[in-house]
């Protein structure tokens, strides 16, 4: 691809406008079509992309989580275990990650990313019409071994599109994968691509260590049931094969895309820096989208549940928004990522909450809760802290039915903080 090549940015088979690239300056422009601006305006860049006709520049995020493009459409782009899966793919068809942009790896995630934002032209990368989840399970493994040349590890072209397809889009740094599920027969097909309401869709996230002594995706499943206990949204989940961790994708509802972007990708906040990364900045982001009162309801309760429950993996792109295109508005999308993060069997010297909580990010007490309840208006804030607080009886319960270890249990137990 050329090294200033634009490509076009589409939502709902609609062009929203041109991004270019300077790959030496690493720097973005953005332009609206004007079209767009005049005829069918959506705020789907709420904050960052000005309403003009006018090309737009972006040189202030250079940084690896927003490689230089304009944040609500690095978004778009993968994380930590997407980019290895997609480097693996690359060195198999003889390319180096490193020859291709952001742009160029736009292009590749096309009509098969996140949310509902597409981008063209695509790169076509061929079709699997079935997978098999130990199979998908098997080829992670390998290419999750860092240490092996892609050569060595003897993986086949269609296992390597196979993974390419449905491993690449979705974020985080677990190993996980996007499958459409046919309602009625069961089978199982790449979830890149597929919408139709026929399918359920699916992001799992696979358990492929098997010298671990313990199922981090148990635990994050027992954290989902206790969420949902206490009236937290989330998307249904389950456990595939009684290891993996499935669940629902809020951004394929109703037979459509959903346009999604987190509260990282809305703001040009990095999420790997403490700068911005605080629930008071949360609330206020929450406001300034205006946002339904129970949604900062809901965002209060979230809040709690991390902090008591020890998830301190809280990072801004945990937080997502989901877009209303009826109503031309923005909601709170339902919560994912609830887990206890650590190794439970290592011992810690120091870790760090990823959110602050009134310039805290250790220590937090009622009374720092109980500011922001007063600050956002929440109500019966002390109900909702103690309703969380009594919901820690439950871990044990539930872990125990999952046959989670003694030790873990007692551990995590724990780390629960007492508000």
């Amino acid at each position: 691809m050329a090294k200033n090549q634009i490509i076009s940015v589409y939502y709902q088979s609609i062009e929203v406008g041109k991004l270019g690239y300077d790959e030496d300056k690493r720097k973005a422009s953005f332009q609206y079509n004007p079209k767009f601006v005049e005829d069918s305006f959506k705020n789907l860049f709420p904050f960052l992309i000005r309403k003009t006709k006018n090309v737009q520049l972006f040189d202030q995020y250079s940084g690896e989580t927003f490689r230089g493009l304009p944040p609500v459409i690095a978004d778009s782009l993968p994380d930590m275990f997407g980019n290895i899966v997609f480097k693996e793919w690359l060195e198999a068809n003889n390319k180096e990650m490193s020859s291709i942009s952001p742009l160029e790896q736009l292009t590749y995630v096309g009509c098969r990313g996140m949310g509902a934002l597409e981008y063209m032209p695509v790169k076509e990368v061929g079709n699997v019409d079935t997978i098999d989840i130990q199979e998908i399970t098997d080829v992670v493994k390998k290419v999750m071994d860092l240490k092996t040349s892609i050569s060595e590890k003897g993986l086949s072209d269609s296992a390597l599109l196979n993974i390419f397809k449905i491993g690449t889009s979705a974020g985080g740094a677990r190993p996980k994968i996007l499958v459409a599920e046919h309602k009625i027969t069961g089978e199982l097909i790449p979830g890149d691509r597929v919408v139709s309401e026929e399918y359920h869709h699916y992001l799992i996230k696979l358990d492929i260590d098997e010298k671990a002594h313990y199922s981090k995706q148990k635990i994050e499943y027992v954290y989902y049931q206790i969420a949902t206990n206490i009236g937290i949204e989330m998307m249904p989940c389950k456990l595939v094969d009684d290891k993996h961790f499935a669940t629902h994708r809020f951004d394929r509802q109703k037979g459509e895309k959903q346009h999604v972007l987190t509260a990282s990708g809305m703001t040009g906040w990095d999420f790997t820096k403490p700068d911005n990364s605080s629930y008071n900045n949360l609330f206020k982001l929450a406001l300034a989208l205006k946002l339904p009162h129970k949604d900062i309801q809901m965002l209060f309760k979230r809040m709690v549940f991390n902090i008591v429950f020890a998830n301190i993996d809280d990072h801004l792109k945990n937080f997502s928004f989901i877009y209303n295109n009826p109503e031309d508005k923005w909601n709170l999308a339902p919560a994912y990522d609830l887990t206890y993060p650590l190794d439970a069997l290592l011992n810690y010297t120091r870790v760090s909450r990823a959110m602050s909580v009134n310039g805290k990010r250790a220590d937090i007490t009622r009374e720092d809760l109980m500011l922001i309840a007063e600050e956002f208006s929440i109500k019966e804030a002390d109900k909702t802290i103690e309703q969380v607080n009594n919901a820690t009886a439950l871990f044990s319960l539930y872990s125990t039915k999952l046959q989670i270890p003694n030790k873990v249990i007692d551990v995590i137990n724990k780390a629960f903080i007492i508000i």
